[in-house]
C-alpha cells in the first residue's frame, strides 16, 4: 500500500480499508484546519490505486468497509469514481460499504443522476464538513461555501439516497459568537436533516492560521464549560423531521453524547446538565486529542 503524507478518515471509518484516490484537499483553506498542509492537492493515477486494492486483497482475507482518502475524494469525476467501484466489487464482494469525503462544493457539481448512479455503484455514505451553520462564521473561518449551498449538498445527496455525515465544531466561533453559531447549527441539522451529525470540540494546532488569532488574543476559546452551554443551545434548536444519529463522542469532546434524534434529545439535554452541575463529569484536558 502506498500511503503518502499524512492520512486522515472519519472516526467511524476506524476500522476501514483507507486508500487514497486523491491526494491533500482542494480547498484547503478553512483557517481552523491543520490537515493536508504536507502536500498539495493532486489526483492519483487510476493504475496506483487499482495497485493498491489489488494489494489489499492479497493481504487482509477480509475487507467489509472501505474509505476513500483524501480530503474530499468526490471532487474526482463520476466515470472514475465509478471504475473504482468496479474495482472494490470485483476485488472485494464482502465489502458492505464505502465511504468518502465530500465538500459541498463536490456534492453540488455532481447531478442527482451521478449522485445516484454512485449509490447504485455501492458508495454507502458521504461525509460532509460544514462546520458551522452561520454564513459570519463561515466566511470567517474561509469555509468556502455558504449556509445555504451547505444545506443543498445535505438535501442533495440524501435525496440520491446516499446518507450524509455532517460534522458541526463546537467553539468554532469562539466566546463572541457562541449562541449566533450554536443556534444556526441546530435550526441547520432542523433543516437539512441529514442522516447523520458529527460534533467535534475545536483544537487548533499548527499550522492552522486560526493559531495566530489566538495567540495575539482576537480569538478567544470556549471553556469547557463555555462548550457544553453551547452544545445544549445547538441541541436546544435542534428539531429534525426524520430520524438523525447524533455523536458527540469523538475524542476532542467534554462530554460523550450518543443518540438519535428526536426520540434521544431529552436523555443527552440532561447529560450535558449534569455536566453543568459538577465539572467533574467533563473529560480531563489531558485525555482530549484530534
Amino acid at each position: 500500500m502506498q500511503y503518502i503524507g499524512s492520512v486522515y478518515r472519519p472516526p467511524s471509518e476506524a476500522y476501514s480499508l483507507i486508500v487514497q484516490v486523491t491526494l491533500g484537499c482542494a480547498h484547503n483553506a478553512c483557517t481552523f484546519c491543520s490537515m493536508f498542509k504536507d502536500k498539495p492537492f493532486s489526483l492519483r493515477r487510476e493504475e496506483d490505486i487499482f495497485q493498491d486494492f489489488e494489494e489489499a486483497r492479497r493481504v487482509y482475507r477480509r475487507v467489509e468497509r472501505i474509505f476513500l482518502a483524501d480530503g474530499d475524494a468526490l471532487v474526482l469525476k463520476t466515470d472514475k469514481l465509478l471504475r473504482i467501484m468496479d474495482k472494490i466489487r470485483a476485488l472485494f464482494p464482502e465489502c458492505t460499504r464505502v465511504g468518502i469525503y465530500g465538500s459541498p462544493q463536490d456534492v453540488l457539481r455532481k447531478t442527482r443522476a451521478e449522485l445516484v448512479s454512485l449509490r447504485e455503484a455501492g458508495l454507502g455514505i458521504v461525509y460532509i464538513g460544514a462546520e458551522s451553520g452561520s454564513d459570519r462564521v463561515l466566511a470567517q473561518v474561509k469555509k468556502g461555501a455558504t449556509r445555504a449551498e451547505i444545506i443543498e449538498s445535505i438535501e442533495k445527496t440524501e435525496d440520491a439516497g446516499l446518507p450524509a455525515s455532517v460534522t458541526f465544531i463546537s467553539g468554532l466561533a469562539g466566546r463572541d459568537g457562541l449562541r449566533e453559531h450554536a443556534i444556526e447549527c441546530g435550526t441547520m441539522i432542523s433543516q437539512a436533516s441529514p442522516s447523520y451529525i458529527g460534533l467535534l470540540t475545536l483544537i487548533v494546532e499548527p499550522p492552522a492560521p486560526l493559531c495566530a488569532d489566538i495567540e495575539a488574543g482576537r480569538f478567544a476559546l470556549l471553556s469547557p464549560t463555555e462548550v457544553v452551554e453551547e452544545t445544549r443551545l445547538l441541541l436546544e434548536h435542534t428539531d429534525v423531521r426524520r430520524d438523525c444519529v447524533f455523536r458527540s463522542n469523538h475524542a476532542s469532546n467534554y462530554v460523550s453524547l450518543r443518540g438519535t434524534l428526536p426520540q434521544d434529545k431529552a436523555r443527552m439535554l440532561a447529560q450535558l446538565d449534569a455536566a453543568l452541575q459538577d465539572a467533574g463529569l467533563l473529560k480531563d484536558e489531558r485525555f482530549r486529542m484530534l
